[in-house]
């Protein structure tokens, strides 16, 4: 059964054009309350051990420009830019979060990447979640708590292909099917006021 807040952004079914059959997404707006929300938004923020990765370019060490932090089950490891991550235990909350949005995505996930966007200089740059430990069509469920950001969908193939949306607090985006071998996605600086965002990626690793 469909839920009744949900809404399919993207629907292969409803178009034609070549490059835009591999899109597979979904949008659930109002996966958690406002009070849920909220409420799950200063629990994260306090109680994750986030961590200030550093990424390699041209020989030099910059920092990421956003907190991070890696849970999942025992042993689950994630790389991705060339930094490791090995996973902490579940938390209370991470696990009840997961079993609400698993209705949703009809998998169980295993593990989870958080984000935290703490103003709008906080960015993640063009990519996509292609890692071969993801499998071929992995299913990605990215939960919002904070501050609505601007998410930015690019065709791989055709560049100027772009669908923009804004992620807004308590909702749940599913990336399905073949959306990461053909579409990569960015959430882009901003020079607006803007809060702070949380974002969950929970993942299934092979």
């Amino acid at each position: 059964m469909t839920p009744n807040n949900q809404l399919d952004l993207f629907d292969n079914r409803n178009h034609t054009s070549p490059l835009q059959q591999n899109l597979e997404i979904e949008y659930i707006r109002d996966c958690f309350n406002k009070n849920e929300s909220d409420a799950l938004f200063d629990t994260l923020k306090n109680n994750i051990e986030w961590k200030q990765d550093f990424i390699k370019m041209f020989g030099k060490s910059h920092p990421i420009p956003r907190l991070t932090a890696w849970y999942g089950d025992e042993k689950k490891t994630y790389t991705y830019s060339g930094i490791t991550m090995t996973s902490l235990p579940w938390t209370k909350e991470l696990i009840a979060v997961k079993s609400k949005i698993e209705v949703y995505s009809k998998i169980k996930f295993n593990s989870v990447l958080l984000n935290f966007y703490r103003s709008g200089s906080d960015s993640v740059s063009w990519h996509s979640d292609d890692e071969k430990e993801l499998g071929e069509e992995p299913i990605i469920g990215s939960l919002s708590f904070g501050g609505i950001r601007r998410f930015r969908l690019r065709n791989k193939e055709d560049k100027k292909q772009i669908h923009t949306y804004e992620l807004e607090n308590g909702s749940l985006l599913l990336m399905k099917g073949k959306t990461q071998k053909y579409w990569e996605h960015e959430i882009p600086k901003t020079k607006k006021k803007v809060s702070g965002r949380i974002n969950l990626t929970f993942r299934f690793i092979i």
